[in-house]
């Protein structure tokens, strides 16, 4: 089995800084990419930020600049860093990734549970 399991998230004020982890564990072969998504009561699920096995990264607000994300390959775990936090980034925060299961063929796509993020104004 494999499992994602999040951490991180809490209650700040605005113009904060939360780090949200992401560890994966299990019978991992290898993770290609790594996603943060996020959903606010009644809203979709949203793309925050992805990156790929060798570091390449992509964010859906890329003019923001406010957070950013990273990953440590040995410890199979994506980060997602951050700061100058708004009520608006106010979600659940989901850890997504695509991950080779030793022994099987192919990729499965996995999520984690959900990290509530609070932001107060």
């Amino acid at each position: 089995q494999v499992r994602l399991v999040e951490s991180g998230g809490g209650l700040v004020q605005a113009g904060g800084s939360l780090r949200l982890s992401c560890a994966a564990s299990g019978s991992i072969s290898s993770i290609n990419t790594m996603c943060w998504y996020r959903q606010s009561p009644g809203q979709r699920r949203e793309l925050v930020a992805d990156i790929t096995r060798d570091g390449r990264t992509n964010y859906v607000n890329s003019e923001d600049g406010r957070f950013a994300i990273s990953r440590d390959n040995a410890k199979n775990t994506v980060y997602l860093q951050m700061s100058s936090l708004k009520p608006e980034d106010t979600a659940v925060y989901y850890c997504n990734a695509d991950i080779r299961r030793l022994g099987l063929g192919g990729t499965w796509n996995y999520w984690g549970q959900g990290t509530q993020v609070t932001v107060s104004s």
